[in-house]
């Protein structure tokens, strides 16, 4: 391709196609070399001040090229990730990528589709995807979906699909405010992820109407509890309208009592949404799927397959069980949408109407490829063994006598802390604190922490498809080792 006019070129097509085809085989070369290596390297390293330095300021009117711009990515960016993609990174909930999802990817921004519909192939595989995904979750065939970015939109996709279908009188319409109008309220677990609240205030209910409610001591929700504020509320004139259960709670991957909550929404007339951000995905090994009972009995699903589906980010998934009620709530009309009977939009845009985003990128390819290369079998298999290993860490944990196991471990997440008989909280989050830094520092493993029950915590998810039980092993020991040498030692007696 050439230009016409004098000067710079004004298309952002390659000069040198096959100057670009080396660089382009080079990067694939380079990628395939590092993931090989991968055990070899360091699951984290520190950010050099250089680093941001050079990133600062580094983009202006002028470009450096092709080349230069790769080689400084392979200098500045790619040694420096947050380590999810390391056999040692268990420190959140994140896939770890699979690599034919890496190629899905750059094939996916190549063709570059329009996924709100049109006559093409790709609205055929996403639905493919749904399809595949709502029959492993439990749902009928006629359940509807959408692939979003994550977890968050995807509940707060479901949320806005609820509350179309569930509140009294045009709110949809009219919004929130005006005279009369009850104030919406939604219920879940005090173990209910972040995104609640932020959505609360997001579609516009307020924080405070996401209603909170005790959990018993497997941090499973108290359906007696929950009973007892949807009735207060509505003796106060607040509109109960949804119930959120959760499929794996991101502290412990506590399960709530699923099937419970079904029934309380049949009774109540109230939607009941399943947060299963990475647990709902447990579904795909036969051997744990009965842990998720009454999760077919959901009104609506949401899940990460970048979490427990191992793929790359960013791939969330809703369904919903009834389609004209997730179309309800987003149909939009417009002259620059209709469609013909003939022609590239004869297949109209179906996916315009589950969601408030018209243009998304394909994120279904990555997931076809990768169900239809290796199965769900494959991806079931590789999830009981991060619970398998997990339950060994469990056992371990609760047999060394320095260590305390905190929170129930159902799945495939244990919070625990190094004890060794020290009873002052502060002081016990302070030496675990500094075991955390040192393993993440050192290079070891990447782990994080979070608070149980006002304690602090080391955290061990293993969605790592990598892994293997030896490198949690050495999580475990290095916890010990490092617990010994901080923790205060008994003066003389």
């Amino acid at each position: 391709m050439t230009d016409s006019g004098p000067g710079e070129p004004t298309h952002l097509d390659p000069e040198d196609w096959d100057a670009f085809r080396a660089l382009a085989h080079r990067a694939v070369d380079d990628t395939i070399d590092s993931l090989r290596r991968l055990e070899r390297e360091p699951a984290w390293r520190p950010l050099p001040p250089g680093v941001a330095d050079r990133l600062a300021g580094s983009l202006g009117p002028e470009g450096i090229g092709e080349q230069a711009t790769y080689a400084e990515y392979r200098e500045l960016i790619e040694p420096y990730t947050n380590g999810c993609r390391h056999p040692r990174f268990f420190g959140w909930v994140q896939g770890t990528g699979v690599p034919l999802a890496s190629v899905a990817d750059f094939l996916a921004a190549s063709i570059n589709q329009h996924m709100a519909g049109f006559s093409q192939s790709g609205p055929l595989v996403e639905q493919e995807v749904l399809a595949c995904l709502a029959q492993l979750m439990g749902l009928p065939a006629a359940a509807s979906g959408i692939l979003l970015s994550g977890a968050t939109m995807a509940n707060a996709t479901a949320l806005a699909v609820a509350r179309r279908a569930h509140a009294p009188g045009d709110y949809d319409a009219i919004g929130l405010q005006g005279p009369g109008r009850p104030r919406l309220a939604f219920y879940g677990s005090v173990e209910t992820h972040g995104w609640a609240g932020k959505v609360a205030e997001f579609l516009g209910f307020g924080r405070d109407s996401f209603r909170r409610v005790p959990v018993g001591a497997e941090h499973r929700i108290d359906v007696a509890a929950l009973a007892a504020r949807v009735a207060d509320d509505r003796r106060q004139g607040l509109q109960p309208f949804a119930v959120i259960g959760n499929a794996g709670t991101i502290n412990c991957g506590a399960i709530d009592p699923l099937a419970d909550l079904a029934g309380f929404c049949r009774a109540e007339g109230l939607w009941f949404h399943v947060d299963g951000a990475f647990g709902a995905l447990a579904s795909l090994s036969p051997r744990h799927r009965h842990l998720l009972r009454g999760l077919e009995l959901a009104d609506s699903v949401a899940f990460d397959l970048h979490k427990w589906m191992y793929l790359p980010f960013e791939i969330g998934c809703l369904l919903v069980r009834d389609g004209a009620a997730h179309r309800a709530a987003f149909q939009e009309s417009g002259g620059y949408l209709r469609s013909f009977e003939r022609g590239v939009i004869a297949a109209g845009l179906p996916f315009a109407g589950r969601g408030v985003e018209l243009t998304r990128g394909f994120k279904a390819l990555k997931a076809w490829m990768c169900l239809r290369a290796y199965g769900t079998r494959r991806f079931g298999a590789a999830i009981e063994r991060n619970i398998d290993d997990v339950q060994r860490v469990v056992d371990r944990l609760r047999r060394e006598p320095e260590l305390e196991v905190l929170g129930p471990a159902p799945l495939n997440v244990v919070c625990f802390r190094y004890r060794a008989g020290l009873e002052a909280e502060a002081e016990l989050a302070r030496i675990n604190e500094e075991i955390l830094l040192r393993i993440q520092e050192s290079g070891l493993a990447v782990i994080s922490s979070t608070s149980v029950e006002g304690r602090f915590a080391l955290r061990i998810a293993n969605t790592n498809h990598r892994a293997r039980a030896a490198d949690l092993t050495q999580v475990v020991d290095a916890v010990l080792a490092l617990g010994r040498e901080l923790a205060p030692r008994p003066g003389p007696r």
